[in-house]
């Protein structure tokens, strides 16, 4: 099937958080990891290409960029989203600016938009500021963020050194007066020089204004969120056919393994919960990982009854990740516990794990690697933004879902069992 819309996202759990809001509309998303070496085939209306380059130097990120650009205009995309982190997240030289800046020149654009708001998430945008729940950006949970500590909550400050043209902003003001005003905003705008505009979101509806408003840009930017509409838009005026595939949801095994590797203050929550329940679990500590290897968490996987859910995990407080990465680095913390974490994901799918739990972008970028998935598709959603997906792994049907670091509720690893049982 033709691609109706194309996308690239620079991490893993940013792409499942994509590809299962495009799902909602019951449509086939197809999730590549990485990008594809064959050329399209068994394409579906919407496809997903999960980079892992939030944290790339930024001519790798630029490279990989463009090379999925370039699959995606293969199988037939005439419209493409760059999906970033709901919470703006990267280092100070980009990536996203240096991205989209390059998508929009090999797409002969002037003009696209900034839109990370997630509101069922609680992000919100306004007068361009950032917000996580009511915190401030800058006064959230993601100011001791281990790899990207953002410490400003406007995003035009945060984006104008990551590019080269002018930045500006459609406020909430323009986006409550309809689509239309929105066009003519951004049009303005235009007329300015303005390239990069940031557009204020702070509830559903708005992302359904931005979405009408943004629809035939050649090129759209912003969290997940602001996605989720197109699909029925797509539908109404006919781009996207009526018959097109639906998903499927294989039959699969009981076996069952959770991994943590985000410290994020919501993860710390869900590992707090899970472990609460008297579920076997085993946490990991870098210190004693980088001295003696990861032998030790195996042993204790190898004795575990897989029917009842294992946790491993390395979620911690930001004063111990601190520490840890003092003494080791703040690559080289984080490495090595994705190292020990893919080595236990293999390990229980050779012990007949099925349904595989990972929280972390960074650690689910590691885990698919070692699992050697290249392509997934989308199942049911477990909570706004985080779906099941099915795929193969050494010749094994899995499912497998990527949770990013704040999103879910306190429940998550409980509900995303109970979801997929039923």
């Amino acid at each position: 099937m033709t691609t109706v819309l194309g996308c690239i996202a620079d991490d893993f759990t940013g792409a499942t958080d994509l590809a299962g809001l495009l799902a909602r509309s019951g449509v086939r998303v197809s999730l590549r990891i990485g990008v594809p070496s064959e050329p399209p085939g068994d394409t579906a209306a919407f496809e997903v290409i999960a980079l892992k380059s939030r944290t790339a130097p930024v001519d790798e990120a630029l490279a990989e960029t463009r090379a999925a650009l370039r699959w995606l205009q293969a199988a037939g995309a005439q419209r493409f989203f760059w999906k970033y982190c709901s919470t703006f997240d990267s280092t100070p030289q980009g990536n996203i600016g240096p991205v989209a800046e390059a998508l929009m020149a090999d797409l002969g654009t002037d003009q696209t938009i900034y839109c990370p708001a997630f509101p069922e998430n609680g992000r919100s945008i306004f007068m361009g500021n950032l917000f996580v729940g009511r915190q401030p950006l800058a006064e959230s949970p993601m100011k001791d963020h281990p790899l990207t500590p953002m410490r400003d909550s406007n995003l035009m400050r945060l984006l104008e050194p990551q590019v080269s043209k002018p930045v500006g902003l459609a406020d909430r003001l323009t986006v409550a007066r309809g689509p239309q005003a929105l066009q003519a905003e951004l049009a303005a705008l235009k007329a300015q020089g303005v390239a990069h505009v940031v557009v204020d979101a702070v509830a559903n509806a708005d992302l359904e204004v931005i979405a009408e408003a943004c629809r035939d840009m050649p090129l759209m930017t912003g969290g997940s969120a602001v996605a989720m509409p197109l699909p029925a838009l797509y539908l109404a005026d006919g781009t996207l056919s009526a018959d097109a595939p639906k998903a499927e949801a294989p039959a699969l095994g009981r076996g069952t393994i959770l991994l943590s590797g985000s410290c994020s203050a919501m993860t710390n929550k869900q590992v707090a919960d899970y472990t609460s329940r008297g579920v076997p679990a085993f946490q990991l500590d870098p210190l004693s990982l980088a001295e003696n290897g990861p032998q030790k968490a195996l042993d204790w996987l190898a004795q575990q009854d897989l029917d009842k859910a294992p946790l491993i995990y390395a979620t911690a407080n930001p004063d111990s990740v601190r520490a840890a990465q003092e003494k080791l680095g703040v690559a080289g913390a984080g490495e090595i516990v994705e190292a020990t974490l893919s080595a236990c994901a293999i390990a229980a799918r050779d012990r007949g794990a099925r349904r595989v739990i990972v929280a972390g972008g960074e650690t689910s970028g590691a885990v698919t690697k070692a699992l050697g998935v290249t392509q997934l598709d989308i199942g049911t959603e477990i909570a706004p933004g985080v779906p099941w997906t099915y795929c193969q792994s050494d010749g094994q049907q899995i499912a497998l879902t990527l949770k990013s670091g704040n999103f879910g509720t306190e429940t998550f690893f409980t509900d995303a069992q109970e979801r997929l049982a039923s």
